[in-house]
């Protein structure tokens, strides 16, 4: 076996990746080079590893991100400060090594030794995963594996009226509702409507206080409608001649995956929103998908998660996360240097015992020029929760 690591921003790597992601039987989104790509910040590498033993296929997407060194480590051991570090996290979704195929024990343990080689040849210090919500699909991964959260997953093999009667009930009065009052919902394959998308998303988001990282541009959405035909399809809700809920699916061969989308505010009480997910499981089951995964809240059982979990009462599943430390020693100045950096700016701070990696862990706001120079998030910042 030999690992292959490819850069999606690569001409010659993006199209060995994507011709690899498209033979999968799964053809799992998530690991689609164009997605990962555009997932990336400026300063991130999207990465791929890949292996193939006889028919197996192991396909893991990754970022590969610099890790910078805020003043504070300048009191890091010489080796330490003196060299670029990078840590690796998933791209925002689900991720993991996804497989096609069955590895024996010895080619995972195989598999994962090259991609440990290739952690310590690129000074990676720690790694932060997404698991795909199904383990048949990805390959075992080694390190700490923690359960943060439940996700929503809607069964699309029910037929048509045993569907309708999961839901509960406020679902069904609302789905009524929204057809009494005329909403009607439309598939768009080629995103013909996409300002309307845009303006109702970006709406949604400023409702929500969203951070910085949920705000896409255009350019994001125009390259999946380029890139990824077939791999997607945008929903509207249109009640009195507009769009006033809509979102975009991801499509696996087997799963959508609810990814983005939002509703008018003023139209809340028409319930445009149940109706448009129910027509997507109605999609999907016309399309032969056997789930739909609407996802999970920020927080356990809060109100996103609430909603979501009234589609499909009996389909919580584990969301699971991997965290690993590459290099224990680096790892450790990092995050003594970085908790040194949070009691400077605030002697009664306390750092997340959530967080990882650690030395990720959002600082207490910088004052004055200092705020100017040092305040900068790092870049991708993901907590396991």
């Amino acid at each position: 076996m030999k690992v292959e690591f490819w850069n999606a921003r690569d001409a010659d790597d993006y199209q060995r990746w994507a011709s690899v992601q498209a033979s999968m039987p799964s053809r799992p989104v998530f690991a689609h080079p164009s997605l990962v790509a555009q997932l990336a910040g400026p300063d991130e590498q999207p990465m791929a590893a890949y292996a193939q033993v006889g028919t197996a296929v192991v396909l893991y997407p990754f970022l590969l991100r610099p890790v910078p060194v805020r003043p504070a480590a300048g009191r890091l051991p010489q080796q330490v400060a003196g060299s670029l570090s990078y840590d690796i996290t998933s791209p925002y979704g689900y991720g993991g090594a996804f497989t096609s195929g069955q590895l024996s024990p010895a080619e995972a343990a195989e598999f994962w030794r090259q991609f440990d080689e290739f952690c310590a040849a690129r000074g990676v210090v720690s790694e932060f995963t997404r698991l795909s919500l199904f383990p048949d699909e990805r390959l075992a991964h080694p390190g700490d594996i923690t359960t943060p959260l439940v996700n929503v997953v809607v069964d699309l093999t029910l037929t048509e009226d045993e569907l309708w009667r999961q839901f509960e009930h406020k679902v069904r009065k609302n789905v009524a509702k929204a057809r009494r009052s005329g909403v009607t919902v439309e598939t768009d394959p080629t995103g013909r409507h996409l300002d309307a998308f845009l303006s109702i998303y970006e709406s949604t988001m400023d409702r929500r206080a969203a951070a910085a990282s949920y705000y896409f541009p255009r350019s994001f959405f125009e390259r999946i409608i380029r890139a990824m035909p077939g791999q997607f399809m945008f929903f509207h809700s249109w009640l009195d001649g507009r769009i006033v809920s809509t979102e975009l699916v991801l499509a696996s061969t087997d799963t959508l995956f609810s990814f983005l989308g939002g509703t008018d505010e003023a139209a809340f009480p028409f319930r445009p929103n149940d109706l448009l997910k129910f027509e997507v499981c109605r999609w999907g089951q016309a399309t032969g998908r056997r789930r739909f995964v609407l996802g999970g809240g920020r927080h356990r059982d809060d109100g996103i998660f609430r909603y979501k979990r009234s589609f499909a009462p009996d389909g919580l599943v584990p969301f699971e996360v991997c965290t690993r430390v590459h290099d224990p020693q680096t790892y450790a100045h990092l995050v003594a240097a970085h908790q040194a950096e949070g009691r400077r700016r605030d002697p009664q701070w306390r750092p997340d015992p959530g967080f990882f990696p650690a030395y990720r862990c959002p600082l207490p706001a910088a004052t004055g020029d200092e705020a100017l120079a040092d305040d900068r998030p790092l870049s991708g910042a993901v907590q396991s929760g």
